[in-house]
């Protein structure tokens, strides 16, 4: 596992210019409170959940970097060297979740931000093999996927924001809004004791306008 070094805290989320909904090239951008209140709600459902029905860390284009390497990738403060089939050498990132620097890609974990779990009792057991495979490698949505530490990856597991949040108090701005882009791209639907957290939240946060993107 690389060193592990706490970064100064800072403001994750900035405040939007304007809290209306605006269309964009790349599709609507809606207030995040907005598009909590328009989340479905429905009881989870997890009958006849299996992990191996998201077929992840797949190299879509065929470059020779999975999913996994691509996202480590793209985060990095600090970038890795690239070397045969795609291994990572060096390199630092930014684990957001408790504030921290990671050197090195061993200690990491890339987080799908809805759990595979989550997505499979909110309105994910009713798409194909080839929908969730696209789901748990979306590189498309840049909030659907994050480089944290492994322990904390772990630590969350497939629970959603009315069980966990990030240790560090500082991020959970960030994390509400990731997660209510990924569930609101996928039209995903929320439990009551979930929406009531983000209600909570939302409140509490800038009502920055997010873009979920079209499935």
């Amino acid at each position: 596992m690389g060193a592990l070094l706490f970064a100064p805290a800072t403001n994750a989320v900035a405040v939007a210019p304007t809290t209306a909904t605006v269309a964009t090239e790349t599709g609507t951008r809606i207030p995040l409170r907005d598009a909590i209140a328009g989340l479905r709600v429905a009881d989870e459902n997890r009958a006849g959940y299996d992990r191996d029905a998201f077929r992840h860390w797949v190299d879509a284009d065929k470059d020779g970097c999975s999913t996994r390497a691509e996202v480590l990738i793209e985060e990095a403060v600090t970038p890795p060297e690239i070397g045969a089939k795609c291994v990572l050498t060096g390199g630092r990132w930014y684990s957001y979740y408790e504030d921290a620097y990671v050197d090195g890609a061993s200690g990491l974990d890339i987080d799908h931000m809805v759990p595979l779990a989550e997505a499979w009792d909110s309105g994910a057991s009713a798409w194909t093999a080839i929908q969730r495979e696209q789901y748990a490698n979306d590189l498309d949505q840049p909030r659907a996927l994050v480089a944290v530490t492994a322990k904390y990856n772990r630590s969350k597991a497939d629970q959603d924001p009315g069980t966990w949040l990030p240790p560090y108090e500082g991020a959970r701005c960030t994390y509400l809004t990731d997660w209510v882009t990924v569930k609101t791209k996928y039209d995903l639907t929320v439990d009551a004791t979930e929406l009531a957290t983000l209600d909570r939240l939302g409140a509490q946060c800038p009502n920055v306008p997010i873009s979920p993107g079209t499935r």
